[in-house]
């Protein structure tokens, strides 16, 4: 059966993965600014290292102590993946304004013959690419270096790659909805995403738990699919430690699993609901190629 004779779903399914390739190819090659792979794979390895180092410093100057304590490794857990969220939640948006506002391009991705949505989210896939790289770098690097106690054997792989999955769609569904407002901010949308990541750090236990925080704010993070989401990534690397950190301890995996599938389906939703009401108001208003020079 050629091309020309395939029914118009299997043709619309294979447009879509042609499409989410090379926008993710794409956007692999604007994360490496074009660059010498040999030169951005230093670049990779050094970044996520120095990185790492900062929080190091501030543990040895806030409460000292030795690396392989359950506090320290938690913490370092849920910095190394929170790399994972910024790269998932920003990638959409600043695809977009890229596409928009630095090469110009995104009126003509409009009249493409593809559709914008799986355009988007390929692109976000160049970022969670590096991003991946460097969470890999970040956790060798505390494993070995630090003696982190990462063991290989112990490691629950089921319960990680399912939260992995569902955390990446989620985290996804929060670029689009990201993304979908920045098609309708003409000035200063860049600052966007990097305000919503730092609010979320806060937010999602990523560095310290939830229990600290006032009561009232304590319903935000219990509002984020990002929070249980490390909770399982915890868990599945360090079982006994990750059990110990003091978040939903009363929860059990498979319940932390339900509860992030059915957050994750609840955003994907909402997701594209807001997608589609905020990309005509950006046609409507002509924002598609608009220039702001921010």
């Amino acid at each position: 059966m050629t091309s020309t004779e395939l029914s118009p779903d299997v043709r619309a399914k294979t447009s879509a993965l042609q499409t989410m390739r090379t926008s993710a190819w794409l956007g692999w090659k604007i994360e490496s600014n074009w660059t010498d792979p040999l030169i951005f794979a230093i670049y990779s390895i050094i970044r996520p290292i120095s990185t790492a180092a900062i929080l190091i410093v501030m543990y040895l100057v806030i409460r000292g102590g030795e690396f392989g304590q359950p506090d320290f490794v938690n913490m370092y857990i849920g910095n190394a993946f929170f790399i994972l969220v910024g790269a998932a939640i920003q990638g959409v948006s600043f695809g977009i304004l890229d596409d928009r506002e630095h090469y110009r391009t995104l009126k003509y991705i409009y009249i493409a013959p593809i559709r914008v949505p799986v355009y988007l989210v390929g692109r976000s896939f160049g970022s969670i690419l590096v991003a991946m790289f460097s969470v890999l770098i970040t956790l060798l690097f505390g494993a070995f270096f630090l003696k982190i106690p990462i063991v290989f054997s112990e490691i629950n792989w089921g319960l990680f790659f399912a939260a992995i999955v569902l955390g990446l769609l989620a985290m996804i569904s929060l670029g689009i909805i990201l993304g979908s407002w920045t098609l309708i901010i003409k000035n200063n949308a860049w600052s966007l995403g990097e305000s919503l990541g730092a609010g979320l750090l806060i937010f999602s236990g990523a560095v310290f738990p939830l229990n600290i925080l006032p009561a009232p704010l304590q319903w935000i993070g219990s509002a984020l699919p990002i929070s249980y989401w490390l909770a399982l990534i915890r868990r599945a690397l360090v079982p006994e430690i990750g059990r110990a950190y003091p978040m939903y301890t009363d929860v059990s995996d498979g319940r932390l699993i339900l509860i992030l599938l059915g957050f994750t389906l609840a955003y994907l939703v909402i997701a594209a609901l807001v997608y589609k009401r905020l990309d005509f108001i950006a046609r409507e208003r002509g924002n598609i190629d608009m220039v702001s020079n921010y």
